[in-house]
């Protein structure tokens, strides 16, 4: 008879450690309503990627701020005949696994994903994302709430690499190893 094969190590969770979270916590900023600068700057992002960007999945944490802006990016983005929104999907600021929420979020097959959310409940959706599902922080896009340069420190220096988002003001943010890097709005034009 065969020896027993030891058990297989325990996958280390996803959550964010308490100790980080609750550092963290209290400092991040909430959700605030988006400008039409941001949700321009947002929309100009996804439609002069290359390759096209058709379709999305637009995910948000459940406060009215990041419901409001999910709901305007889907109005938006589906004004235009060739673009298709595939599924909206939310979740809570706390939870036991985010494992459902992140698979919905994850199921579809998006040429990309929008993020409308609080920076501590996305840094809990986004790890547990990156381990659990195939999602791609590079073809994800952010409103101005997860410009801040703590979501990395939160999520791991890998979670969120190539991911992008806007600022209020129009200008543009990427995560680039572990870093969160702003760069500023185009000038405005003078020609009439």
């Amino acid at each position: 008879m065969a020896p027993a094969s030891p058990p297989a190590p325990a996958t280390p969770s996803p959550l964010v450690p308490h100790d980080a979270a609750s550092a963290y916590g209290d400092c991040l900023p909430s959700p605030t309503p988006h400008t039409e600068a941001e949700l321009t700057a947002l929309l100009g992002l996804l439609t002069a990627s290359r390759p096209r960007i058709g379709t999305v999945v637009v995910g948000h944490s459940r406060d009215a701020a990041s419901r409001a802006s999910a709901a305007a990016f889907v109005t938006a983005w589906s004004a235009a005949e060739e673009r298709t929104v595939l599924a909206t999907v939310d979740w809570p600021e706390t939870a036991a696994s985010w494992l459902r929420p992140a698979k919905r979020f994850a199921a579809w097959e998006p040429d990309a994903w929008v993020v409308a959310a609080a920076p501590l409940g996305w840094a809990q959706m986004s790890r547990r994302l990156r381990q659990d599902t195939t999602w791609d922080p590079a073809r994800t896009y952010g409103f101005a709430t997860l410009g801040d340069s703590r979501l990395p420190a939160l999520t791991g220096a890998a979670a969120l690499q190539g991911m992008r988002g806007v600022t209020p003001t129009g200008g543009v943010w990427t995560i680039d190893r572990g870093w969160l890097v702003r760069h500023l709005p185009p000038p405005a034009s003078d020609a009439p």
